[in-house]
């Protein structure tokens, strides 16, 4: 089995059979496994699925860190797992681990454990990972037409809440009031139930959905996650021909009040759950009512997938149809870096500008730089939103961006990727990079080589919008053997670019030895 085929690997697979892929789940209440058989992207079979009551979030919130007997139990898993997909022949899989490993002061000596006792690479993925994979999931089983929705995927440690349509991820936020941390937190394991209610009620006055909802308008409320399958069972609903169920708000007030009447030991007896259900099911319906009161529901729509879903359904594309097509992928970066831009009142003419600049220069340079297409991705990031320190200051704004920007998440950004985007961001203007900078110096060798070239073609770019007017509307690179000339489209005489490119091309000139130059405009 291996975890990185090469690109044709659907096509070496062979007609004769289709492609099996595996999804793993490291959640903070439980670990789960979902392989399916893959015809193609959107045609699959599901052949095995596992969940394991390992709870990983046990006591992390609390103490910080993961506990001895779960990542024993965890580790265990991971190997069932391990063993599961070799016998299937699990040509590809990806494994995510989400809030407590994420938030756990040990959770990488865990991972590390993991790759080396099972041979499982696990990805701990940021909360807005997690929102852009629980929609991909829902993408695939609900039409959602051309209307927004509110959504919401409710974990162990914590739940994702966004608006959405068919066209993707338009907005969303992670807090940390997951129904494990909420039991963690009051030791209630359900016997306080009007305690349980009050902070729940306390966790959602911070939510944003409210007045996002407001502003776009909303179709429905749609929420994922386990505890809300088990809501809509409880409630004696079956999903429709399409897989989906609908819950009454009014049915999801009532069965939220009958379980708080019940006690731990009741709901284990009286409603056949399992005990590692039986205590988290009580905060996720207190917090699936309240959200749904906030963006005015008045029903639940469970379409009964997840995260697991999303992964499999993500990893399908990326397989087979090698991700999405870059315009694509182009597209879902620049819409959450816009999404973020947005929240500090950005100039989004500018950077989206900036963005197709830099993206066009990358492109005409490749043989020059050789950067792959997650750099690509990075430089858009960066690009969009390298002035987002305006927010704070315009005195030292390109700092003020490297604070935000690396304290913030874009959907499809690993941590480490944002560290990189920005830096990227911060060098838009004055002195380049210097391993004398503290967050420069985070990133590992391979990372800061990469984060001077894309400085290097930002600056370029961002010179040739020195007005924020838009006058280049359209670039060419031609490089010779000692000099980069810029071959412009646009309007006006060009002397405040010419004058900008001179003091940005430093960075460039330098790495490169290539001298920069703008051709004569007409």
């Amino acid at each position: 089995m291996r975890n990185a085929p090469d690109a044709n690997d659907f096509e070496t697979a062979g007609a004769a059979r289709p492609l099996t892929l595996a999804a793993i789940d490291a959640g903070s209440n439980a670990l789960r496994l979902l392989v399916a058989e893959f015809d193609d992207a959107t045609h699959s079979r599901i052949v095995a699925q596992e969940r394991l009551p390992v709870r990983l979030g046990h006591n992390v919130f609390l103490s910080g860190a993961l506990a001895e007997d779960a990542m024993d139990r965890a580790v265990e898993g991971f190997a069932t797992f391990r063993r599961q997909m070799d016998a299937l022949d699990v040509a590809r899989y990806r494994a995510v681990a989400t809030s407590a490993v994420r938030e756990s002061t040990n959770g990488e000596a865990f991972i590390e454990r993991v790759r080396r006792e099972t041979g499982i690479e696990v990805e701990v993925i940021t909360g807005s990972e997690e929102a852009r994979l629980a929609f991909r999931a829902v993408q695939a089983r609900l039409p959602l037409g051309s209307e927004r929705w509110a959504m919401m995927d409710i974990g162990g440690g914590s739940v994702e809440v966004m608006l959405v349509d068919r066209s993707g991820l338009l907005w969303s936020e992670s807090h940390t009031i997951g129904t494990v941390r909420l039991l963690e937190e009051l030791r209630l394991a359900g016997e306080a139930p009007g305690r349980l209610q009050r902070l729940v009620t306390e966790y959602m006055a911070t939510l944003r959905i409210a007045s996002a909802a407001d502003r776009w308008g909303v179709a429905g409320f749609v929420a994922t996650g386990g505890n809300v399958e088990a809501l809509a069972k409880l409630a004696g609903l079956e999903p429709d021909a399409s897989g989906v169920s609908r819950l009454p708000l009014a049915t999801l007030r009532e069965l939220a009040q009958a379980l708080a009447r019940l006690s731990f030991s009741e709901r284990v007896r009286q409603l056949s759950l399992r005990e590692d259900r039986a205590d988290v099911i009580l905060p996720a319906a207190f917090i699936t009512l309240r959200i749904a009161e906030v963006v005015g529901a008045d029903t639940v729509v469970v379409p009964h997938v997840g995260l697991k879903e999303g992964i499999l359904f993500d990893l399908a594309e990326d397989v087979i149809l090698h991700r999405f097509h870059e315009d694509e992928r182009d597209r879902a970066v620049l819409a959450g870096a816009i999404a973020l831009g947005q929240r500090y009142r950005f100039d989004e003419e500018h950077g989206v500008h900036v963005g197709r600049l830099a993206l066009s220069l990358f492109d005409q340079l490749r043989a020059l730089h050789g950067l792959d297409d997650q750099d690509r991705r990075v430089l858009l990031a960066a690009a969009v939103l390298h002035d987002l320190g305006l927010f704070v200051s315009h005195k030292r704004h390109h700092k003020h961006s490297l604070y935000l920007l690396q304290n913030s998440e874009i959907a499809g950004f690993t941590p480490g990727e944002m560290l990189m985007i920005a830096n990227v961001a911060r060098y838009h203007r004055k002195g380049g990079p210097s391993a004398e900078h503290e967050q420069f110096a985070r990133l590992g060798a391979d990372e800061r080589e990469r984060v001077r070239s894309l400085s290097a073609i930002l600056r370029l770019a961002d010179a040739l919008d020195r007005e924020h007017r838009q006058h280049v509307s359209d670039v060419r690179a031609e490089a010779t053997d000692t000099g980069l000339v810029l071959h412009v489209d646009g309007g006006g005489d060009m002397l405040l670019e010419r004058w900008a490119l001179e003091k940005k091309a430093d960075l460039f000139e330098e790495l490169f030895g290539l001298r920069v130059s703008l051709a004569s405009v007409a």
